[in-house]
């Protein structure tokens, strides 16, 4: 499966596997070492993770992974986040969910995630989600001290808009490599507020996290999921589609914005589906057929 250039320097796979749950899969470490092989075979070699996933226990499971084959290491790209705040036991001076891009905040949660992983540098950071209170000025200094120790070599956010990205980008002395959103058939927000105009305009691939609408596109329980799943149940028949999960990341594929999904399942078959995909490209029509299915009427 072929690489995605981000930014000059940082390839990722065309799909990338996302941890968001990985304590719920129940896997044991050496299962989940034999699926991130077995995954890094067929092309997936980028790996996205958060420090807040799992209520802070999801990296630490990955990294055991890595300590008990360290020759993976090597062989894969690591992302991670930092920025959001959680309650939680680990943590019981706070009171309240929260934002923190403060300098020491973004430093000690890379060197958590660092020690987390086992490892010494993350090929990718990406600011968790845009914050009310984000001071760009400490930002670009937390950015270019951990560029500089080698502790993270490239960075990007998720779930920015299009100002958001442009402000930051505007402090930074290097592209941010990306911008995490959801994109999905049952999820077109950025589609309509501009986002995806913007990112192509600014040559920038954004990741999709949630690509099959958290359960919504496969699973429908009301009118719009349906609809979707109608229509790519259609495409699927005239693509020769085993999975209506292929014709989902097909139609992700076939945007010219270069997105990039994320899979966040445990199963080694639910993956293959998408990169199944990635040589695919929809025509117009089957590609509208999905669009307007979501919005419930034909476009204008």
């Amino acid at each position: 499966m072929e690489k995605v250039e981000l930014v000059p320097g940082l390839k990722v796979s065309k799909v990338i596997h996302g941890y968001w749950r990985l304590n719920q899969w129940n896997i044991s470490t050496s299962e989940l070492v034999s699926l991130i092989d077995k995954l890094i075979d067929i092309g997936v070699d980028t790996f996205d993770n958060a420090d807040i996933y799992g209520d802070y226990e999801c990296e630490e499971i990955f990294g055991r992974a890595v300590a008990m084959q360290p020759q993976l290491r090597s062989r894969m790209k690591l992302i991670t986040k930092c920025g959001i705040m959680l309650t939680s036991a680990k943590f019981p001076q706070r009171e309240l969910k929260h934002y923190d891009y403060s300098i020491k905040h973004i430093v000690t949660s890379v060197n958590r995630s660092l020690k987390n992983f086992r490892t010494d540098y993350i090929d990718l950071l990406l600011l968790h989600r845009p914050s009310p209170m984000l001071n760009p000025i400490e930002v670009a200094e937390a950015f270019n001290l951990l560029k500089s120790q080698g502790k993270v070599n490239f960075f990007g956010v998720s779930n920015f808009n299009a100002v958001q990205f442009e402000m930051l980008q505007s402090y930074l002395d290097f592209p941010l490599a990306t911008n995490q959103i959801e994109i999905s058939p049952y999820n077109l927000e950025h589609f309509d507020n501009g986002n995806l105009d913007y990112l192509i305009k600014q040559r920038v691939k954004p990741m999709a996290w949630s690509p099959l609408g958290g359960g919504q596109i496969l699973k429908p329980t009301d009118p719009k999921g349906e609809r979707i799943l109608k229509a790519l149940q259609k495409v699927s028949l005239e693509l020769g589609f085993s999975n209506v999960e292929t014709a989902v990341y097909a139609w992700l594929f076939s945007h010219p914005a270069g997105i990039v999904p994320i899979v966040g399942s445990g199963k080694f078959n639910r993956v293959k589906l998408a990169v199944e995909a990635a040589d695919y490209k929809l025509t117009p029509e089957q590609w509208f057929r999905i669009y307007s299915a979501s919005k419930g009427e034909d476009v204008p």
